[in-house]
This record gives C-alpha cells, sequence and structure tokens, in this order.
C-alpha cells in the first residue's frame, strides 16, 4: 500500500515493520521516523489505528491466559533459531519433536 505521496520513510517499509513499531521493538531512531510518516500519511496512520485497536481487543479479551513455561521456552528457543539464521526442525512446538506419537504405518 503506497498513498501516492513521496516520504522520507516509505510507505512499504512502514507497513512492513508496523507489528514492531507497536510492540516497541525497534530503536528509537527509528520509532521517530515512523511516527513523522504517520503524521504525514493518513492512509498508514489509519492502518496504525486498525491494528492497534486490534492488539488492544487481543488483549483485553486473551491477555488473561497464562502461558505454560516450558511452551514459553520452546517458543522463545525457536524464534531465537530464525533470528540466528539457523535452521528451524519441522515438528510441532507444542510436542517439542521427542513427545510426539509415532505415526501410524
Amino acid at each position: 500500500m503506497s498513498c501516492g505521496e513521496p516520504h522520507e520513510t516509505d510507505c512499504s517499509e512502514v507497513l512492513d515493520h508496523l507489528y514492531e513499531f507497536l510492540d516497541h521493538e525497534m530503536p528509537e531512531g527509528d520509532c521517530t521516523k515512523f511516527e513523522v510518516h504517520f503524521e504525514e500519511c493518513s492512509p498508514c496512520l489509519e492502518k496504525y489505528g486498525l491494528e492497534q485497536a486490534v492488539k488492544k481487543l487481543v488483549k483485553r479479551c486473551c491477555g488473561q491466559d497464562d502461558v505454560p513455561s516450558d511452551l514459553r521456552s520452546k517458543v522463545m528457543g525457536r524464534i531465537d533459531l530464525i533470528r540466528s539464521g539457523q535452521a528451524v526442525p519441522e515438528q510441532d512446538v507444542t510436542m517439542g519433536g521427542a513427545d510426539r506419537p509415532a505415526a501410524a504405518e
């Protein structure tokens, strides 16, 4: 999506990294670039507002559920593998591979 107007930060870059911005997972300088972009670009601001509303709704409806610590560890381990560029085994994260029942032959 693009509004068709030239911006210092391209709409596609903003939208590709929107969740990082929403989750406060980007450097402060990048956050500032995105905030400036939202001031200039109403389509991106609208998309940001929509995604922010969805995130708040999910948190309100599902935010009280506790995640089992072993599942959290497995998911975080997989995220670390992906970020480091290592191959991730094709297995069910919730089952951990070794706990999986054998396939019927």
